[in-house]
């Protein structure tokens, strides 16, 4: 409890500090559940939110555009295809909380490029609190009983770094319609390791506009123009490591543990919108198999995004 309490301190003085210097912002929240995609999809990645706070800070780079410092709280939780019963054979993927505060650099290039830095530091396992917020929000929402959480993944700190980097393809012929963008990101840590590739591209419903001002890769602070697009992003993912999957690098003491399919087909598919102060969007994710085990698949979850930019 003392690293939730000691996050969210932090968190909120934060804001209030940066409240107070006036500074071109955005705050917002970012949910994650497998149930904004089907009432009978509820597996693997059950909930997650993100709280956060971002700002426009000062950079003097020739090259760069716009530099957007970001700070986040989050939780994620994962659980089995099955979570009425206590029955070891029946979990096929592990119970596991992740719950962490992050900090991030975002820098946004003349050219439409985009490089993204942050680092995480928090808890898998039972100081992540998966365990009670699931079973809460099932009381809340009337939904089925969860069991069989005593055999979550253990307790293990959390020290993650990710790096992002999103180059824009053809700059010299840009459309209005349609853009297309080669994206990478790596992921080291105890946490997650791996990393993805694949492209991504906007359509536009309304015209688009440059990315730097764009809420495509979080870069609207500043920017007072209008947009309303679809995008869709393929990608390939090689993954080295996952604690929510295989348990601590340091113990083994996890009850039920899985050895990982290292590589996935990832795809999401959604729709953004930005209108005066106000950001929305709704995005499909789909998941590969991430896991040798005898019933687990690929999965599914939708991701509901409210901001609202402050001047």
């Amino acid at each position: 409890m003392g690293f939730k309490k000691i996050a969210c301190a932090f968190f909120l003085c934060f804001i209030i500090q940066s409240w107070g210097q006036n500074r071109e912002s955005e705050i917002g929240l970012l949910t994650d559940n497998d149930l904004y995609t089907s009432s009978r999809n509820d597996m693997y990645y059950t909930n997650g939110l993100e709280l956060f706070y971002r700002f426009k800070t000062k950079n003097n780079t020739e090259s760069i555009a716009k530099e957007i410092t970001e700070f986040k709280i989050g939780q994620y939780i994962y659980t089995p295809r099955f979570i009425d019963s206590p029955n070891k054979a029946l979990v096929d993927r592990p119970y596991a909380g992740y719950l962490f505060g992050e900090f991030g650099k975002s820098f946004f290039y003349k050219n439409e490029n985009v490089a993204k830095v942050s680092f995480q530091l928090g808890y898998v396992g039972p100081n992540a609190f998966g365990e009670q917020v699931q079973k809460n929000l099932h009381r809340l929402i009337g939904y089925k009983e969860v069991l069989g959480w005593e055999n979550q993944i253990k307790n293990a700190l959390a020290i993650q770094a990710r790096f992002a980097f999103s180059k824009k393809m053809f700059p010299a012929n840009p459309s209005s319609k349609i853009d297309l963008h080669w994206r990478s990101e790596l992921n080291v840590g105890t946490v997650l390791t791996g990393a993805s590739t694949g492209l991504l591209s906007r359509i536009a419903i309304k015209k688009l506009i440059p990315v730097n001002d764009s809420n495509l890769y979080n870069g609207a602070i500043g920017s007072n123009a209008t947009e309303f697009y679809f995008y869709i992003a393929p990608s390939i993912n090689y993954q080295l490591y996952d604690a929510t999957i295989q348990g601590s690098r340091f113990s083994n003491a996890s009850p039920i543990t899985f050895s990982l399919v290292p590589f996935r087909f990832n795809g999401e598919a959604g729709f953004k919108y930005r209108k005066n102060n106000l950001n929305l969007s709704y995005v499909f994710n789909y998941r590969g198999k991430e896991l040798y085990s005898k019933t687990i698949s690929g999965y599914f979850y939708g991701s509901i995004g409210v901001s609202y930019l402050l001047k």
